[in-house]
């Protein structure tokens, strides 16, 4: 069938999962316009991924979203019970809270964020995301299939079929963003690949309704890990996951595809096997839908070449464990999206795409690594427990039964069990890992460490507030004529902030001369004191904060993470913030600035 040139547009987005569908969103509130297609008929058949962190419930509420979200989410307090059960209906080995609701870490995740976390399967965030882009003005066109790009000097040549017609067509954009997922064209048409090892395991996720408020309304929360005795493979019966309070769930086990063919499950079969699982065999089951996944560890070793950009699935592949994999692709999408619209508005050049890979290729391995470690450390429960794959049944109760022993056994394996759950923090209260990550080089200006690292443990379950460049600019709260916000809220679209206080007045005469000079925003807020115009620091949050002086300065980038600080105002202060944009819009060469 011929092909025929037919559409031009600055940007074309391949796929309309989570990183596609944020991409497009943020490019509208941007004004750039662009073209989504997308191999299915629709968004997201099955729940997939779930857990939506602070982070990205703060870029929804950059997007401007923030409040349609929460209006089909299930709240942080929902999210609170980690269980380990012999059966729903049965015996209740252990609890944990999760997700920054116990009374030691809720404090931490309230301090830390204007927004709490909340649960919310794919088959509503990628139609919440579908919405609010086309409302938005973005034209994303399903069932159209990408099957190859040339690179032409400055366009890309994309070459699509419309799968309901058979009609190829081509695209040429300046740009061209693969968010197609684990089997990205987009990356192997770029001549990138992944590392690392593929189909380590192989698991079932089993869609289903059932009204189990009796079992789990006392005790809500989103996972319940089954450790029933006997003869049982990894996660046993099965790990339930309640994506809507208390009716429709997900059953995934784990499973040999050389023994067990999904495709061949009956109804029937998967209906026992939820049965099973809950520990009733009378409750009224409805099986909506049942998919098949791999446990991967795979990245890419670069998320970009010329033109061509990946994200999300197409160049990170984990497990779900801590729930990080739809978090880093919406990451990667709104730190894509203010670049790509700068460089498309002329207001940089394309070297600050550069920046792109730079920048969240190592937050990708760091979080591969992660959700790795933790489906390991999760066999610790069944060890502490005394159970084993190939056991009895009557061995495995009798170990669990060593629970309740009085005497220096049961005192041991209780012990053993408490150490356990403590480990399993590093994958559901892990707050350092989803709010604390830090680009150490990219579109930022660094600085010479002059403090110690903090302990790689203390970093993933721990967020400490730091104005450090490359960190997201810490929440504290905030008031404009009385009315609330956050230091997160001071920064506005492609707008650049600049975060000064008491003695920094002569900062907005530096702003206004790089207004002139880059044609970029950026808005200055003095931030405590009582000058006019100023932003109070009722708390004295900001000031605690801040790791600058008064009249020093902080620079927030679009995307609310920070490129550059000085202690103090001076004239050679101002210099340093005229090269520092120099160095993120020009990518000019300059030394490392530090306090």
């Amino acid at each position: 069938m011929p092909t025929t040139t037919e559409l031009e547009v600055p940007v074309l987005i391949v796929g309309a999962g989570p990183a596609g569908l944020t991409s497009s969103l943020a490019l509208r509130r941007y004004g750039i316009d662009h073209l989504v297609v997308e191999h299915h008929a629709g968004t997201a058949h099955t729940p997939r991924a779930h857990i939506v962190n602070q982070r990205t419930v703060e870029i929804l509420r950059h997007l401007g979203i923030e409040d349609r979200f929460r209006a089909v989410a299930t709240p942080q307090s929902m999210m609170r019970n980690n269980l380990w059960v012999t059966t729903l209906a049965g015996r209740e080995i252990a609890r944990s809270e999760t997700w920054g609701t116990s009374p030691e870490r809720i404090g931490e995740y309230t301090a830390s964020s204007p927004v709490q976390m909340a649960n919310c399967p794919q088959t509503v965030f990628e139609p919440l995301l579908l919405a609010a882009a086309r409302d938005a003005g973005a034209d994303i066109r399903f069932e159209v299939d990408f099957l190859s790009a040339e690179q032409t000097g400055e366009w890309v040549v994309s070459t699509l079929v419309d799968r309901r017609t058979s009609a190829r067509f081509t695209v040429r954009s300046r740009y061209l963003l693969g968010a197609d997922g684990a089997r990205s064209r987009v990356l192997s048409a770029a001549g990138l690949s992944v590392e690392g090892p593929a189909g380590l395991i192989h698991a079932a996720n089993v869609w289903f309704e059932a009204d189990l408020g009796r079992y789990l309304a006392h005790r809500p929360g989103v996972l319940t890990w089954n450790v029933m005795p006997g003869p049982l493979p990894p996660l046993r019966l099965g790990t339930l996951i309640c994506h809507k309070p208390f009716s429709e769930f997900v059953l995934a086990f784990f499973y040999d595809p050389a023994q067990h063919d999904l495709a061949e499950m009956t109804e029937a079969e998967l209906t026992d096997r939820v049965h099973a699982a809950i520990g009733d065999p009378v409750v009224p089951v409805r099986i909506k839908n049942v998919s098949g996944w791999q446990v991967n560890a795979q990245v890419a070793q670069s998320y970009s070449a010329g033109r061509i950009l990946c994200l999300g699935d197409a160049v990170h592949r984990h497990p779900p464990t801590n729930g990080l994999g739809l978090n880093m692709s919406v990451a990667d999408a709104f730190n894509l999206a203010w670049k790509l619209a700068l460089v498309l508005r002329g207001r940089a050049t394309p070297a600050l795409l550069d920046t792109y890979s730079q920048e969240r290729q190592p937050i990708g391995a760091a979080g591969v690594q992660r959700a790795i470690t933790s489906l390991m450390e999760g066999a610790e429960i069944e060890k502490a427990l005394g159970l084993a794959p190939d056991q009895s049944a009557e061995d495995g109760w009798a170990a669990l039964d060593v629970l309740d022993d009085p005497g220096p056994d049961g005192a041991a394996r209780r012990q053993a069990l408490r150490a356990a759950i403590e480990l399993s923090n590093f994958q559901f209260n892990a707050h350092g890992i989803e709010l604390g990550y830090r680009y150490e080089r990219g579109a930022l200006v660094g600085e010479r460490e002059t403090t110690p690292p903090v302990p790689e443990a203390e970093s993933v379950l721990h967020y400490t507030p730091t104005t450090a460049p490359g960190t997201r600019v810490p929440h504290a709260r905030i008031e404009r004529d009385g009315e609330p916000l956050s230091t997160l809220d001071l920064v506005d679209g492609l707008g650049f902030a600049l975060l000064t206080g008491v003695g920094g007045e002569g900062w907005c005469e530096a702003a206004a001369a790089i207004r002139g000079r880059f044609g970029v925003r950026l808005d200055v807020h003095l931030i405590g004191g009582h000058a006019k115009d100023s932003v109070a620091d009722p708390l004295g949050e900001w000031a605690q904060v801040r790791e600058v002086g008064p009249s020093g300065a902080v620079l927030v980038r679009p995307d609310r993470h920070i490129a550059w600080r000085c202690a103090d105002f001076s004239p050679a202060a101002v210099a340093g913030l005229e090269a520092a944009f120099d160095h993120l819009l020009t990518r000019s060469n300059i030394d490392i600035l530090h306090l």
